[in-house]
């Protein structure tokens, strides 16, 4: 069966039946498991391969040492296997930091960039715009899973025209140092949250305007939770983890046989673990899974500049992916949904829910916020034309509904 085909076949069942609320379609993310697939049934099944566990993610495999620029790990090994690793997947810090640069030198306003120590030597690369602009509070912004702080570019101009606003890449995710997780669920989203606080303590902010968008949603509203006094607003953009898994039995049709056959088999692995194994093809399968980031991003770069740092991001070593996957049960469902927690969070902090029109994620977590604050302020604001990425799809409308938030606040 050809790619075409097997997507052909997969989106629309998945899209409707299945939670899509990864940044990846689930299809995507499955297609990008076939070659991880091919390849462990061909091949590695024959072969003793020393790899970090979490760089492809199978079973029952020894952990060694990375080398820094690398994201295979290096090894005093001899033998042609050991030395094809390191130059299967071609990427490595360097190519992040120059895929990031190349972003970035297109942002049309001043900033600064550095990385801020956290606890545990861990480090969280951070974007400050406007910081000299006194009074106002801070707007910070979360990214999503799969993503960094470069995909905010069609939004700091304007965010930060009258306010400092902040972006970071979460902790394992980006340019961010990428520790090991917990496996526990409950554990790895404290991970998450403290890491963010430790964050706006070094950084010496009081409170902040809390956005996030799909994962980074979920961890703004947790973060909102453990830390309400540092909260004045939070804005949560299409986030992913609101809503519980629906019974399977109570849908109207269910899913096929095929698809939790397919399910199933993946999930030991890591969501991307297929554009890791694809090694040299990763780049070229992003660029054919997602041809639309290159135009929601065709007003500031002609080329693949885009598709280049989300392969870029995500070919790294999977610290914050494999975070993720330990949050999360089959079909991208949140293992602790946010719906059952929200109702508890303190009643002064106002919510603005924003969502894509044309989005294939539920768009009802507004309103069910709404019925579990009936108390609190909670807006539910809904972009026309915008899809999941509604800061790229609509980037001035975006900006414009963000900006008359943040200026409830002052």
């Amino acid at each position: 069966m050809s790619l075409n085909h097997f997507q052909a076949r997969l989106r629309p069942q998945v899209r409707a039946r299945v939670s899509a609320e990864l940044v990846l379609t689930q299809e995507e993310i499955q297609v990008l498991a076939l070659p991880y697939l091919l390849l462990k049934n061909l091949w590695f099944s024959k072969c003793t391969l020393l790899v970090d566990v979490n760089s492809i993610c199978l079973p029952s495999i020894s952990v060694i040492s990375y080398d820094q620029d690398l994201q295979f790990p290096s090894t005093n090994r001899s033998g042609w296997l050991t030395g094809w690793l390191p130059t299967w997947c071609p990427t490595s810090t360097s190519h992040l930091k120059e895929a990031e640069e190349k972003i970035l030198k297109c942002v049309p306003c001043i900033y600064k960039k550095e990385p801020v120590c956290i606890s545990n030597g861990n480090k969280i690369w951070t974007l400050k715009f406007s910081c000299n602009i006194p009074n106002k509070t801070p707007l910070v912004l979360l990214h999503g899973f799969g993503g960094g702080l470069g995909l905010w570019a069609l939004n700091f101009e304007d965010l930060s025209t009258n306010r400092p606003v902040y972006a970071f890449d979460l902790l394992g995710f980006g340019r961010s140092s990428r520790p090991r997780f917990d496996s526990d669920a409950e554990e790895v989203e404290n991970q998450f949250v403290d890491s963010i606080e430790e964050w706006r303590c070094a950084l010496g902010l009081d409170k902040v305007i809390l956005l996030g968008h799909n994962l980074g949603g979920f961890l703004a509203a947790a973060y909102s939770l453990k830390y309400p006094s540092r909260v004045s607003h939070l804005i949560l953009v299409e986030p992913w983890g609101f809503p519980e898994r629906p019974d399977l039995a109570d849908q109207d049709r269910p899913i096929p046989v095929w698809i939790r056959a397919l399910g199933a088999a993946l999930t030991p692995f890591n969501p991307l673990a297929g554009l890791r194994i694809a090694g040299p093809f990763g780049l070229s399968l992003v660029q054919r899974l997602r041809p639309d980031f290159k135009r929601k991003y065709s007003s500031m770069f002609e080329d693949e500049t885009v598709t280049e740092y989300i392969y870029h991001c995500n070919v790294q070593t999977p610290s914050g992916e494999t975070a993720f996957k330990n949050m999360t049960i089959p079909y991208g469902w949140a293992k602790r949904p946010m719906l059952q927690r929200i109702g508890k969070m303190h009643a002064d902090i106002p919510v603005s829910v924003i969502f894509g029109a044309r989005s294939c994620i539920d768009g009802n977590s507004g309103t069910s916020i709404q019925s579990l604050r009936p108390h609190s302020y909670v807006k539910t604001i809904a972009i026309l034309g915008a899809g999941h990425y509604v800061y790229a799809d609509q980037p001035e409308e975006f900006n414009l509904k963000v900006n008359e938030i943040c200026d409830t606040v002052d």
